[in-house]
């Protein structure tokens, strides 16, 4: 539907990054749905925005799955998914415990895999499919061995379902945002940060992405003729 808004979820929508997606979808005129963990930031949220919201949790894998299909029977259809989920641990590798390990596989792989494999059929041709990874993916940190191993799995994944939805023009985008001003590093849920340059401006960073997602949006509709 050429100028229509674009309907997109936003997964981990509660936290710094998600918020400001969220926000920045409205402001360009989309209509998203909103996701995340914390029933009462969730429900703050959706009353400030007016957005619909699901309360998901990383460990529900089948209920992280369903997210796209619900937020498309909101919307009235979905063009766009963005999963904004993660959380860092630190710590050298023989000293994370196995169930530390196991916490952030979930949460910055398995999780995003599932909302977005639940997404794979319900998003239309021509629309996109993004996770936030970072650019520990590309310059792992010593000190968060199995954090960067979490956000280079599900790298890996989205490369290999970039090439499994090509022919529908659906976008498939590895978010590999800077070190940036969130306070991320420090809510870590185990070990101590190192020592780490300035970060980058969220809002900045988030808009860019934004743009880029948008405007894939924007180039499918034009290609597409009208009925």
């Amino acid at each position: 539907m050429p100028g229509s808004a674009s309907r997109v979820l936003v997964v981990g929508a509660t936290g710094e990054l998600g918020t400001y997606a969220v926000h920045g979808l409205m402001t360009r005129g989309s209509q998203p749905a909103v996701a995340g963990r914390d029933p009462g930031r969730l429900d703050a949220l959706a009353e400030r925005t007016g957005c619909p919201a699901l309360a998901i949790d990383a460990y529900d894998l089948d209920g992280c799955a369903g997210a796209a299909a619900w937020a498309a029977a909101v919307l009235g259809g979905l063009d766009g998914v963005l999963v904004a989920v993660g959380v860092p641990a630190f710590g050298t590798a023989d000293s994370v415990p196995d169930a530390v390990a196991e916490h952030l596989m979930t949460v910055n792989a398995l999780c995003p895999m599932a909302v977005l494999r639940g997404a794979i059929p319900v998003v239309r041709d021509g629309g996109f499919l993004a996770a936030i990874t970072g650019a520990i993916v590309e310059t792992p940190l010593t000190g968060a061995a199995d954090y960067a191993a979490a956000k280079s799995a599900l790298s890996c994944w989205l490369t290999v379902v970039s090439r499994e939805v090509r022919r529908r023009d659906v976008q498939v985008t590895d978010a590999r945002l800077p070190h940036m001003a969130t306070g991320f590093e420090s809510r870590g849920v185990y070990g101590s940060p190192p020592r780490l340059p300035p970060g980058a401006d969220p809002a900045t960073e988030v808009a860019a992405l934004l743009d880029r997602l948008l405007g894939h949006l924007s180039s499918t509709r034009r290609q597409t003729p009208s009925p």
